[in-house]
């Protein structure tokens, strides 16, 4: 017996494919009158029309696998088919580094940690590939900061050191300016008797 306008219109009705649809064997007779989507949509009602469920397709191998990559396991020479470069772009890590020390340095300017010259300087050498991370930025940046206030501490001792010979050398030169009128004052008076 040919069935398969039933099967087309079952497929239709249900919207599967034709694979999925199943003609009850003992009810063959009956599949056979049915020839409009009406009487179709019976025979399904009825469990005469079967629409058969959907197979499983497990992920579960799939996940285990992804586990042992995350663990390095299936990653060695054997398994690679592109070159590092196609694996893992040296662009995009650059990219990367770029962006995060950038980052780093706009929030210190932000914050006031940092001045824009010491940013400016900070950034081309980020540019210029001094710095492989993060942490090497960060010391560099206290460094920086500790050997500016080191100079501003020493320069403010030397100012102050200036300051303190001037006032001695004005004091000396008063008293020397003193002892001179002094004596010219006595050789005055000596001159008039």
């Amino acid at each position: 017996m040919n069935l398969r306008m039933q099967k087309r219109l079952a497929a239709n009705v249900a919207g599967v494919g034709k694979r999925k649809i199943w003609l009850d064997p003992a009810e063959i007779a009956e599949i056979k009158n049915a020839n409009s989507r009406e009487g179709i949509r019976k025979l399904i009602k009825d469990g005469h029309i079967v629409i058969k469920p959907q197979v499983v397709h497990s992920r579960a191998r799939h996940r285990m696998l992804v586990e042992a990559k995350r663990k390095g396991r299936h990653m060695g020479f054997g398994k690679r088919k592109g070159t590092r470069n196609a694996r893992m772009p040296t662009k995009l890590l650059w990219v990367r580094r770029q962006r995060v020390l950038r980052r780093l340095l706009r929030k210190y300017r932000e914050q006031g940690k940092i001045d824009k010259h010491l940013y400016h300087e900070l950034y081309m050498k980020s540019k210029g590939n001094v710095f492989k991370n993060k942490r090497v930025l960060m010391e560099h940046i206290f460094k920086a900061k500790a050997e500016k206030a080191r100079t501003k501490v020493l320069a403010d001792q030397l100012e102050a050191r200036k300051q303190k010979s001037k006032a001695t050398r004005e004091r000396r030169m008063a008293r020397v300016q003193e002892k001179r009128a002094a004596v010219l004052a006595v050789e005055h008076e000596d001159a008039k008797e």
